[in-house]
């Protein structure tokens, strides 16, 4: 599998990315047979956060025998010091790390949070003190509204981003247009999330990926052009939805990656237009 840079920092990570929900409420044989076929597959940035279940449990102890190989990203939904702090230490502990390789805060969306984040007592501080300790080398943060996201590469030097760089968000409304030029101009690596996304759930219908709040792409043939799509930015790596099938589908995808051609990205605008995307239209 390629690897492309993180930033400037010399670390260099795999296309695709292990999202750490893959493993929530797995078996330990099972959790440890995914995480070594990702190994296998020459995947070492693997993703996880506290929300995601007893996906922490379950992965620390798969992702043991390659801990030293691979870069091991979390992240905190706690905006105050206090609350960051507790989390990280939770965190560190049920994976049973000494340190992660990447920080971040997790699903930043209003203003407020962003002001509280930054504000005396916020999140923040937690993070600066972390890295100083040595329990973290790298600062970063997801974000789902282009507000939030610009508003915080704005405050901080953040070593990354991760964010919805998807083909339906961004053909339909431009969502995620003015994030990746600003992380661009700042200097920031840029992570994508939701590149397998297709739209919202319709209500009532019935969700054959329980663990995506959203619809992700429907076949493989969906899932190659979405993943080329996103790869085709300029971005590090995107994480993979929460299914280990669909996973396995990105992986397979990152092997025929480049860009698309006129006609497929004029397809795909077309099937984005008629789409109830997860992200609204760029203000």
């Amino acid at each position: 599998m390629e690897h492309r840079a993180y930033g400037k920092t010399g670390v260099k990570l795999s296309v695709v990315g292990f999202g750490g929900i893959i493993v929530t409420d797995e078996k330990p044989s099972d959790a440890a047979r995914m995480v070594s076929e990702a190994i296998d597959r020459d995947v070492n940035y693997f993703d996880v956060a506290p929300s995601y279940g007893n996906a922490e449990e379950k992965l620390g102890p798969a992702l043991a025998p390659y801990r030293s190989k691979v870069f091991l990203a979390c992240k905190t939904g706690n905006r105050d010091a206090k609350g960051a702090r507790a989390e990280l230490e939770a965190s560190l502990s049920k994976l049973k790390t000494d340190r992660f390789d990447l920080y971040q805060l997790h699903g930043v969306t209003t203003r407020e949070e962003v002001a509280t984040i930054l504000g005396p007592g916020g999140a923040m501080e937690t993070f600066r003190k972390a890295r100083d300790e040595g329990l973290v080398r790298y600062l970063g943060f997801s974000a789902h509204s282009e507000e939030a996201a610009l508003m915080l590469m704005d405050a901080f030097a953040f070593d990354s981003i991760l964010f919805p760089f998807n083909w339906a968000c961004w053909l339909k409304g431009g969502f995620g247009r003015p994030v990746l030029q600003r992380a661009r101009e700042k200097g920031l690596a840029r992570l994508a999330l939701k590149a397998l996304a297709k739209r919202k759930w319709r209500e009532g219908e019935a969700k054959e990926w329980p663990k995506c709040w959203y619809k992700p792409v429907d076949t493989f043939e969906e899932a190659q052009i979405a993943t080329r799509f996103t790869l085709s930015m300029p971005v590090t790596a995107g994480v993979s939805p929460g299914h280990f099938e669909l996973f396995q589908w990105m992986c397979d995808a990152a092997e025929k990656i480049g860009p698309l051609s006129e006609s497929e990205e004029h397809a795909l605008e077309a099937a984005a237009a008629e789409l109830d995307v997860i992200f609204p239209e760029a203000s």
